[in-house]
């Protein structure tokens, strides 16, 4: 795909930054690979592996409004494109798409102020992902969506990516080029916690196996693999260029809860028009009752009493919250301002992640 000179140039950025850490990054995995006894073969088929398979995941919560007021199933529908916050004036992480905010700020730490000039088209801006590399069914990044798009792996080689998010300007960055920081602190995560992307109980010698000889080739369908309840630990990818569903996306994974409506409907219409393979994970379900009071705030409870129909939530009564709260304001203000009440909606969404269990169970 030819990119537009802009995201040419953030590419460039983090290449050189990663090349100037190579070395130390090199030095780290050559320590946990003779430290757990993992030989120079099974490291090369892991990282070749990577380079040649890993695709990145577009998280997305379908129901949501865009600044269009249609739906982002519908304008993906519509499209046949994934946009950026920018174009699209919402987001599920920081939503600041403004010249001086926040995202812009720390855009240009990781991009060298690439995306600076004044004639730039709004959607040269990256599009954020996460690499999916432990294929779990509620995807790499479930923060950021309840559905998600699984891309062509070509389209891996024209993002760049760090290790965990960047807004918090992480040091470890790279491309598939150059991913040897990225390599270097996952599998010290590994080696020092037995923990890296949201899996436990993960040593370094199991994490290499499993990249080397089992990642290529997954043996089940997206939607059958475990839930994993991760929502601080991937890898993010800052994809660059325009993302075209037909061209582009080979898989849609669609939450359960959105089976038998309207959401459901437009989702299996896109796959169809843009020849996409569709799966359903299990999706999250919670009794209103089993919220707890101590992990996003103590207005999660009532917030989750509100918007249950049937002493539950999932992502389908969340969005119809989000829905309601976008036509009838008014009605919310007890709760505080427009803003302040999509905040809470979007923290319940991170303890339904967290604590949730299966809808199809």
């Amino acid at each position: 795909m030819k990119l537009a000179p802009t995201q040419r140039a953030a590419i460039a950025y983090v290449e050189k930054y990663s090349k100037k850490r190579q070395g130390d990054a090199l030095s780290i995995i050559q320590s946990v690979c003779r430290m757990s006894n993992i030989s120079s073969e099974i490291l090369t088929s892991a990282m070749d592996n990577i380079k040649k398979y890993a695709r990145i995941a577009l998280h997305f919560h379908p129901d949501r409004f865009t600044g269009e007021n249609i739906t982002v199933a519908e304008s993906l529908l519509i499209d046949g494109i994934y946009k950026n916050q920018f174009q699209t004036q919402i987001s599920n992480g920081h939503l600041e798409p403004v010249k001086g905010g926040f995202r812009h700020t720390w855009e240009n730490n990781i991009f060298g102020s690439s995306f600076e000039t004044a004639d730039i088209n709004l959607s040269e801006r990256p599009k954020y992902g996460a690499l999916d590399l432990m294929h779990w069914a509620d995807g790499p990044s479930p923060r950021f969506g309840s559905c998600y798009f699984l891309l062509n792996p070509l389209c891996s080689r024209r993002s760049t990516f760090t290790y965990m998010d960047s807004h918090k300007n992480p040091r470890e960055r790279g491309t598939l080029k150059h991913f040897d920081d990225i390599f270097a602190a996952m599998f010290a995560e590994c080696f020092e916690r037995n923990f890296a992307l949201g899996r436990k109980d993960l040593t370094p010698s199991k994490l290499f196996n499993y990249l080397a000889y089992n990642f290529a080739l997954p043996s089940d369908p997206p939607s059958l693999s475990a839930i994993s309840h991760n929502l601080d630990f991937y890898i993010e990818a800052q994809l660059q260029g325009t993302v075209n569903l037909e061209k582009d996306a080979d898989i849609l994974v669609a939450d359960s809860s959105f089976k038998m409506t309207q959401t459901g409907v437009v989702m299996n219409q896109l796959c169809k028009k843009y020849k996409i393979k569709m799966y359903w994970h299990p999706g999250f379900k919670l009794n209103i009752t089993d919220i707890p009071s101590d992990f996003r705030g103590s207005s999660m409870p009532s917030l989750g009493s509100r918007i249950s129909g049937s002493g539950q939530i999932t992502a389908h009564r969340i969005g119809a919250a989000a829905a309601d709260l976008k036509s009838h304001p008014q009605a919310w203000k007890d709760r505080g301002s427009y803003q302040e009440c999509l905040q809470e909606l979007k923290l319940l969404w991170h303890v339904l992640v967290k604590f949730g269990n299966s809808v199809s169970s």
